[in-house]
């Protein structure tokens, strides 16, 4: 049978291109290489299409899930998309806690794949929507839910251990020499960070996180006022950038106009970290990644033609 041929959606997950940054890092100098990781690419749209599958795949095998269980957890919509998505490939039924202020586009991706949404209150954000889950857990008394815990589960970064990592690796040639990622569940960076530990040491992993409590930087956490992952660890990665709303959505539109790169406000919040780090160098190569595609974050139906500056409706 063909390579090009997989026998399931699980299959797909990995491998995802990375495209040498142009437009946006004009002025550096030309041995700075910034290179985007369009985790896009992934079957479910985005970055969590790695961790869900390991959580999934690991539970599998050991027995915690199986087609009589229910998969519930708590998500900001990626991994509730991932969740949905592999679910629905392997008939299991899932329950997903989120807030309900999440976008529409990835309401409705959940909803296609046939997930049931339980919303959450939109001004506690992620760690209300953890909460909740909680709550349905402890209400349970049929013991008919699996809870993988994305926030506490080791499958969470040890799949970016096993891929992320090895891929950046392999596609810079062993050249990187920074790497950069914004901490939600924390699993990309702290993954990543010991698969470039063991394979490229002199790499340095650069975390990217919202300056303060209360901003627009979707899928992004500020740990100093949420719960912290358990998987966290403060070792895990050698500096962080802090990032505001308005740089990271700047950068978000830049990239669509300048690179042909429409993608998340957490991938904008990566990519001006990126050139931030980039700044201070004379040479060097940085990989950050761009989580997920920017249609997440908006509806192409209700986008009026012509929004340039100048342009006629």
């Amino acid at each position: 049978m063909s390579e090009q041929v997989s026998a399931s959606v699980l299959d797909l997950v990995g491998n995802t291109p990375m495209v040498r940054l142009r437009g946006v890092t004009a002025g550096l100098p030309e041995r700075v290489e910034v290179y985007a990781k369009l985790e896009y690419f992934n079957p479910g749209g985005s970055v969590k299409d790695r961790a869900a599958r390991q959580m999934i795949l690991e539970a599998l095998a050991d027995g915690r899930l199986s087609r009589d269980k229910v998969l519930i957890d708590s998500t900001s919509g990626n991994t509730g998309v991932a969740y949905a998505m592999f679910c629905a490939a392997l008939g299991i039924e899932a329950h997903l806690v989120m807030p309900s202020n999440v976008s529409q586009p990835r309401k409705e991706l959940i909803a296609a794949y046939g997930a049931t949404i339980i919303f959450s209150d939109p001004l506690e954000g992620s760690d209300g929507a953890i909460e909740l889950a909680h709550k349905v857990l402890a209400d349970d008394k049929t013991g008919r839910y699996f809870y993988p815990d994305q926030y506490s589960n080791p499958a969470n970064p040890r799949a970016h251990e096993l891929t992320t990592g090895p891929e950046v690796v392999r596609d810079t040639e062993g050249r990187v020499t920074h790497f950069v990622a914004g901490l939600g569940t924390t699993g990309t960076v702290m993954g990543t960070g010991r698969a470039l530990r063991r394979l490229a040491p002199a790499a340095r992993i650069v975390a990217v996180q919202p300056d303060a409590a209360f901003h627009g930087l979707e899928g992004l956490k500020h740990l100093e006022s949420s719960i912290v992952p358990a998987i966290y660890e403060a070792a895990g990665h050698d500096e962080t950038v802090w990032m505001g709303t308005e740089a990271g959505w700047a950068m978000r539109e830049r990239l669509g106009r300048e690179e042909g790169l429409v993608v998340g406000h957490s991938s904008g919040a990566s990519v001006e970290a990126a050139l931030r780090v980039a700044q201070g160098l004379t040479e060097g190569v940085i990989v950050c990644i761009c989580c997920d595609h920017g249609d997440r974050y908006f509806d192409p139906r209700k986008l009026q033609r012509g929004t340039a500056a100048g342009a006629h409706v």
